[in-house]
């Protein structure tokens, strides 16, 4: 079981610190119980309920912190059955209530998960940042149709504008932000630019079109913006092709396909550029290549046929929220979208002190 991590939050208190594990994990903390037991969870706009691993969860959560009901005062039992598929695989517990504290709001008599076997979710959980998950998607695709922790924050809180919005990380030195209650100016650049939705299940409109170079990839294509998925997913075909306009390596790992690049190549590659309600929105090639310390360059877009219910859909991951700042309104029903305002990450100690020897270098020289 890992040590207890402290509960991090900004000066306001009411907005959740989100950090970047290797562009592919964005987990800020929350808290579950009287007194509250911390955790860090994926803040997932592509699911709709809230799990932590629980006291009895075995192998699966052995370097997670876990949620010991009998030690809150505020604990409710359940027991009903509770089961989830992710795309990276499923997990199952039983669910509890309890107070769920995000910020300064302590959300009361919440409906969430104590998960006992996660081990659906691989390496990727079993070493990962992120003890648990905690879905802003809509109730109607919530498991066991438990109402999801921000609907029952602004049910009690009814000044709370009911609205989030993430300024995600684009660097590890970074610290990012789930704004609560609304937009958060210092996290954007420009107007903000608005979509209704197209679906009320996860958060879904159309892109009217999208692009690479001059070149049309899709048109009135549906996409869903989730910040549970690290990259963009399109349709197999699609990413093939994208591959083949930046002259990329297809490699199979793990059963999945990985499109690798020269490093070198980055600044001769085209811009991708997906239009939203009028407006274009462009990923610059640094946005979407994963870049690992210029040695190995992946194409942050994956291929995944999904259900044909669902057709052609797109997935704008983090790989595309990184850029634009994203705005979920539930009152309104809509999206709104404004380029997020570019941090310079902060040099690490010995990039300075190497300078510093250059620089004395140079002086014993003249």
């Amino acid at each position: 079981m890992s040590t207890p991590r402290s509960y991090l939050k900004d000066k306001s208190g009411s907005d959740i610190i989100i950090d970047n594990y290797m562009d592919m994990q964005f987990y800020g903390p929350v808290a579950v119980g009287t007194p509250p037991q911390q955790f860090m969870v994926v803040y997932d706009t592509g699911s709709s309920n809230l799990w932590v691993p629980s006291s009895t969860c075995g192998i699966s959560c052995y370097f997670k912190p876990r949620y010991n009901a009998s030690q809150s005062s505020t604990y409710t039992p359940n027991g009903t059955i509770f089961q989830i598929l992710y795309g990276s695989g499923p997990v199952s517990g039983y669910f509890s209530q309890d107070t769920v504290t995000l910020g300064t709001y302590a959300v009361k008599g919440q409906g969430f998960a104590q998960v006992t076997n996660a081990s659906g979710l691989g390496l990727a959980f079993a070493v990962g940042q992120f003890d648990g998950i905690l879905g802003l998607a809509w109730d109607s695709i919530s498991v066991d149709h438990t109402t999801t922790v921000f609907q029952n924050l602004i049910a009690q809180n009814p000044t709370v504008k009911k609205q989030f919005a993430f300024f995600l990380p684009d660097h590890s030195s970074i610290k990012g932000q789930l704004d609560i209650g609304g937009a958060n100016p210092a996290h954007y650049s420009g107007e903000l630019h608005t979509v209704k939705l197209t679906n009320e299940t996860y958060w879904e409109t159309h892109a009217e079109t999208i692009k690479i170079g001059g070149q049309e990839l899709a048109s009135n294509a549906p996409v869903v913006l989730d910040t549970g998925t690290s990259t963009i997913v399109a349709p197999k075909e699609i990413v093939d092709r994208i591959g083949t306009l930046i002259n990329a390596t297809k490699m199979t790992e793990a059963n999945r396909t990985l499109y690798m690049v020269s490093c070198f190549a980055l600044p001769y590659l085209p811009n991708i550029t997906v239009n939203l309600g009028g407006v274009d929105w462009v990923l610059r090639p640094q946005d979407y290549i994963i870049n690992q310390d210029d040695i190995e360059c992946i194409l942050g877009i994956m291929g995944l046929d999904l259900p044909k219910a669902l057709g052609p859909l797109w997935i704008l991951g983090d790989v595309f929220i990184r850029r634009v700042y994203t705005v979920f309104d539930y009152g309104t029903r809509s999206l709104s979208f404004a380029y997020t305002k570019e941090v310079v990450p902060t040099p690490a100690p010995w990039t300075w002190a190497a300078k510093k020897r250059e620089e004395h270098k140079k002086r014993l020289r003249n």
